[in-house]
């Protein structure tokens, strides 16, 4: 993709997504999990933000084993969250705010309460016998090869009932789709067809280079990088298990059948090790994906200038696709929690803030916020005993719950439960995110949540920050500064990601942004500033 293609025709270039994990976003009916009806009345709130579309995460029915990412339907909704006709409503009111909907969809996985799986495994001549990844055990009974899943242990489970084993790349329960089968790909295509009928402007599709793998099953050999080791998964380099260019045909129908309903936005999310160029591949043209989701950021355990740098200097334009950029997100924890000096200390976190956001909204690609960024919402300790989250549970105390950053939204500081609920929620909510909710921040003129507005108006005012390329990356100690391109507008921003003061030489210009007292000559700590030049 280039540059000069309509802005009208791909709205989705330089937008600002928002992020909503339902089970904690609103509870409508008081049973402390979040639903779709919750989403639809507090869709205002989103809407004022100034984001141009939101992406949910999965809704499907589901067992709950992953808390929806394994899918027992794909055409329907989980009671728990409401009905088809919720979602109806959801999307009409959407697009009544000038809110676009993008949603989660699950393609290298079902859950193991699928019908599909439940008939694949009554036979091996079952219509769906080969929907899904079967070997027989080695002569010793052991498994196919050693592929180990992501959450803990073998990526194998023998089934008595075909006498093989099946191949998870997750949970047990979350049993590996043969993305390598057609009839397997037609049916992911009638899926999408399915929401797209319904009014769906987009997808997310979730861990989408782990769809294919090495038909042969061929081990995987021993990592040899120095990286922390939590889980039996760390030990291995993925060569065979995922990442497979097998992919890129199945990309390309996607793109396809997308390129009938007009401009829909896809976005992959492709992890571990080699994703840039997967990233890039998934991307490439106009046939293929839209934008994919970067992790540079995600797990980052602390933000410098050389990440940013690093990470921005990977992605220069032209075809090789347009990146998607996220601080935070439903796997990863609040990045104010992990970069802001002193967080745990309940320092005032406020101009972290207000850096971060700023330094998001001038990101060359599409920006993510995750639901209650805007608040400025930190990291929720949960004790072992409170978990819900699988992994969480099985690599105790080594990996980082994911369930501290899935606490229900606060919306009222005077309510119980922070005004999600009036039942118990499924996760609690720290009193000090309580504090933060909406409706006091809404009260504050110089709270987070009206900085987030204000910096969303900034980008959406900008088509240099919304559009533009990124020129003359430069980092010195915590310094960081760079210039968004586009037409005869010229943006330069410096920021000061440290906390002690530096001086910074600006060029002549308009002063368009001014974070934390920043100026043309000097940044506080966290402080930043943005000129715009005029080129003629």
């Amino acid at each position: 993709m280039n540059d000069t293609l309509s802005e009208q025709t791909l709205w989705w270039r330089g937008a600002a997504i928002y992020q909503i994990y339902p089970r904690s976003f609103a509870d409508s009916n008081g049973d402390g999990i979040g639903d779709l009806p919750g989403i639809t009345a507090r869709l205002s709130h989103i809407a004022s933000l100034g984001v141009e579309a939101i992406w949910i995460s999965p809704f499907f029915t589901s067992p709950m084993a992953d808390y929806g990412y394994d899918v027992a339907d794909y055409c329907d909704v989980d009671p728990i969250f409401g009905t088809l006709d919720d979602f109806d409503a959801l999307v009409a009111r959407a697009h009544e705010l000038g809110v676009k909907v993008t949603i989660d969809l699950v393609f290298a996985h079902t859950s193991d309460a699928h019908p599909w799986f439940a008939d694949s495994r009554a036979s091996k001549e079952s219509d769906h016998a080969d929907w899904y990844v079967w070997r027989d055990a080695n002569p010793d009974g052991t498994p196919p090869n050693n592929w180990q899943s992501v959450f803990g242990g073998p990526a194998w489970t023998w089934d008595a009932r075909r006498q093989q084993y099946y191949y998870h790349q997750f949970l047990k329960e979350q049993p590996q789709l043969n993305a390598h089968n057609p009839a397997v790909q037609e049916a992911c295509l009638d899926v999408m067809r399915f929401w797209l009928d319904r009014g769906v402007n987009g997808f997310r599709l979730d861990a989408l280079n782990h769809a294919f793998f090495d038909p042969e099953l061929r081990d995987n050999p021993v990592s040899r990088g120095h990286h922390v080791r939590t889980r039996p998964f760390d030990f291995q380099d993925k060569i065979h298990s995922q990442n497979h260019p097998a992919a890129i045909p199945f990309i390309e129908r996607i793109g396809a059948l997308c390129g009938e309903y007009g401009a829909i936005f896809t976005v992959a999310e492709v992890g571990g090790d080699g994703a840039v160029g997967l990233m890039k591949d998934y991307t490439a043209g106009d046939a293929r994906l839209s934008s994919a989701y970067s992790f540079d950021f995600l797990y980052a355990p602390e933000l410098t200038p050389q990440r940013i740098k690093s990470s921005l200097g990977q992605w220069h334009g032209g075809d090789e696709g347009w990146p998607s950029w996220a601080f935070e997100n439903h796997d990863a924890p609040r990045h104010i929690s992990r970069w802001a000096p002193n967080a745990d200390h309940g320092a005032d976190l406020t101009a972290y803030a207000r850096l971060t956001m700023a330094l998001l909204i001038a990101l060359r690609g599409n920006i993510f916020l995750y639901q209650g960024q805007e608040l400025a919402l930190t990291q929720d300790e949960i004790p072992f005993h409170l978990l819900k989250d699988p992994e969480a549970i099985a690599n105790w105390p080594l990996t980082l719950s994911r369930d501290g950053v899935r606490t229900p939204m606060p919306w009222q500081s005077d309510s119980s439960h922070g005004g999600f609920t009036t039942g118990e929620p499924w996760l609690p909510l720290s009193e000090a995110n309580i504090a933060r909710a909406a409706a006091t921040q809404e009260a504050d003129p110089a709270s987070p949540l009206h900085w987030t507005r204000a910096m969303l108006a900034l980008r959406r005012g900008s088509a240099a920050l919304r559009l533009g390329a990124m020129e003359d990356v430069h980092t010195h100690g915590m310094l960081l500064h760079f210039a968004r391109h586009w037409g005869d507008e010229r943006v330069h921003c410096a920021f000061n990601l440290g906390a002690a003061p530096m001086r910074h030489a600006c060029p002549a210009g308009a002063l368009i942004l001014s974070v934390n007292g920043g100026g043309a000559a000097q940044l506080p700590p966290f402080g930043a500033v943005f000129i715009r030049q005029t080129l003629g």
